[in-house]
């Protein structure tokens, strides 16, 4: 009978660790700048044909891994962000360099200032 009692407090205690972790997991938010369609978006930097550093009003640096060679981007002085009907970018974006076409992001994350201080490596 305690055996009984032992495993099923076992389980019990499984089970919740189990419900709490995806719980946790699944409120973590993805990172995004919002309003991007009206002012929401301050500076960006290009990371060669690969990638783009973008900053929000706030500051705040974020790293948009493209999903393949971006032609035109490293020598582009201007670009367009497409965020969809929520105004938003993030993930589900692309951006659009004129006169070489629409560039589809594959991850986005935080990230730091693509412009180090003299002396300090580049975060990313």
């Amino acid at each position: 009978m305690k055996t009984r009692i032992g495993t099923r407090a076992a389980l019990v205690t499984a089970l919740l660790a189990v419900t709490c972790s995806a719980v946790s997991a699944a409120a973590a938010p993805e990172p995004s700048i919002p309003f991007a369609n009206h002012g929401g978006i301050r500076d960006w930097k290009a990371d060669h044909d690969r990638g783009l550093w973008v900053q929000d009003v706030h500051r705040q640096w974020y790293y948009a891994k493209l999903m393949g060679p971006c032609i035109g981007l490293p020598f582009a002085q201007t670009i367009g962000f497409d965020t969809h009907p929520l105004g938003r970018f993030d993930k589900y974006s692309a951006i659009v360099v004129p006169g070489s076409g629409r560039c589809i992001v594959q991850s986005f994350t935080l990230s730091g200032d693509p412009h180090p201080k003299k002396g300090s490596p580049r975060q990313s």
